[in-house]
């Protein structure tokens, strides 16, 4: 071979080899620019999910600023809702705000936590809302609920793959299509977030206190824990063949089936079923939420609950579930709860959950210097019609409790409102709505 010929061959392989290196460069910058486009893609699906978070929290916030009587209310409400409102708007810089049309969104994000603060302050120097002021509250809830509906339909059309409008250097206003798995892998994320069911009117962070029920209690083995166990479902030995040990502030043994579809703790201490549930499929509801509480409450009355008053429920997949609240005397104690799963097939217990109840439940006593309902009702907003009243016991953020007056209310647009006034300061403690149709009663 001449050298013109081994030079044309090398030639050739040289250019052959550039080829697949730009080739494999190529590639590798297609792979890096759709995984950069699906980054981008995940970012802003995550913002609107965030965004309408934000705007239903402000929504129900300024809602209850609405029927807030006391100063101290006002203060907390709007706190709130200046955090709610950087929140959103620091969502919103991630999104596209001039292709999707959110620039009076922006605007009205600016506006709200300012003019609550504004209004809590002028409450603090001893004034009060103007007519012209709670005006004005009600019109910023109202375009709240209005942003918030908004939003969560923005966030539907997002989450369906439907379309996401985006800049773009080449193409503005472009539209992305998102596919099922990014969707997927999305919603998976935010499985932990919290969602607006309560176990009762309050959130209480039960496994962080000493269990108040098992002071003073011995201490069971193994067999005798199994044996309340079985008893207690109504099922053999031969159903939960495993068992481990769960620690914690609330030492228990731990049985199980092989396969999730059952399991039940116990104590240790004081041998008590504290929670257990038969894992199963339902697919029809041929009893009605009434005769499910009722099923709950005999379940209760045979474990010896006998002072136990149903609170709120929820129907989700043919299941109900029941929140209950221990009484004494007319006052009702939201920190003692158990809640009841109830098949809705045919009214088997497939859920039982007292922690609540072992860790808070004691004897109480109102003590001194209890004020009177007609006291403690002055600090009602006026704009709430009261139609009754009872005493309770309520957790605290701090995690303490307060005897407190619960105000059953309406509002002129006929929502059902609870307000707690403490019943020792007449400090308006917590306002809660509540919400009411064919899957259950709830509060937010």
């Amino acid at each position: 071979m001449d050298i013109s010929k081994r030079l044309a061959v090398r030639v050739i392989a040289f250019s052959t080899a550039i080829i697949s290196v730009l080739g494999i460069k190529a590639g590798l910058y297609r792979s890096r620019a759709l995984d950069s486009e699906e980054a981008l893609r995940y970012s802003y699906i995550r913002a609107v999910e965030d965004l309408s978070q934000s705007t239903d929290s402000i929504n129900s916030t300024l809602e209850k600023e609405l029927y807030a009587g006391t100063p101290l209310m006002h203060s907390k409400l709007s706190a709130q809702l200046m955090n709610y409102a950087s929140n959103a708007k620091a969502t919103l810089t991630q999104l596209p705000v001039e292709g999707m049309g959110l620039s009076n969104t922006y605007k009205f994000l600016s506006q709200v936590g300012s003019f609550s603060q504004a209004m809590s302050e002028k409450l603090a120097r001893g004034e009060k809302l103007t007519d012209k002021e709670y005006k004005s509250l009600k019109a910023l809830h109202d375009y709240s609920q209005s942003m918030s509906d908004m939003m969560w339909e923005l966030n539907d059309k997002v989450s369906t793959g439907e379309v996401l409008t985006i800049p773009d250097e080449e193409k503005k206003n472009a539209e992305l299509i998102g596919d099922s798995k990014s969707w997927g892998d999305f919603e998976n994320s935010f499985e932990n977030y919290p969602k607006l069911i309560y176990d009762g009117p309050f959130s209480d962070n039960i496994l962080d206190k000493e269990p108040r029920l098992l002071k003073g209690l011995k201490e069971v083995d193994e067999d005798t824990a199994l044996q309340k166990c079985i008893l207690t479902l109504g099922i053999d030995i031969k159903d939960v063949p495993n068992v481990s040990e769960e620690y914690g502030k609330m030492p228990s043994y731990r049985f199980y089936d092989d396969n999730g579809g059952i399991c039940c703790a116990v104590t240790k201490q004081g041998g008590l079923v504290s929670y257990f549930l038969k894992a199963r499929r339902v697919n029809s509801t041929d009893i009605t939420n009434e005769q499910a509480i009722d099923y709950a409450e005999k379940f209760l009355d045979k474990l010896g609950m006998i002072e136990m008053e149903s609170t709120y429920y929820e129907v989700y997949d043919n299941v109900c579930t029941i929140n209950f609240a221990a009484t004494r005397e007319n006052i009702i104690m939201y920190t003692d709860l158990v809640k009841v799963q109830v098949d809705m097939s045919n009214g088997d217990i497939v859920g039982y959950d007292a922690r609540g109840y072992i860790v808070n439940h004691t004897e109480r006593k109102k003590g001194e210097n209890v004020i009177s309902a007609k006291r403690a009702v002055k600090e009602v907003s006026p704009v709430l019609d009261v139609r009754s009243n009872r005493l309770c016991f309520i957790p605290t953020q701090g995690g303490r409790e307060v005897l407190c007056y619960e105000f059953y209310c309406l509002s002129d647009t006929g929502r059902k409102v609870l307000v707690y006034i403490n019943a020792k300061t007449a400090a308006e403690e917590q306002i809660l709505m509540l919400t009411e149709n064919e899957s259950g009663v709830l509060t937010i």
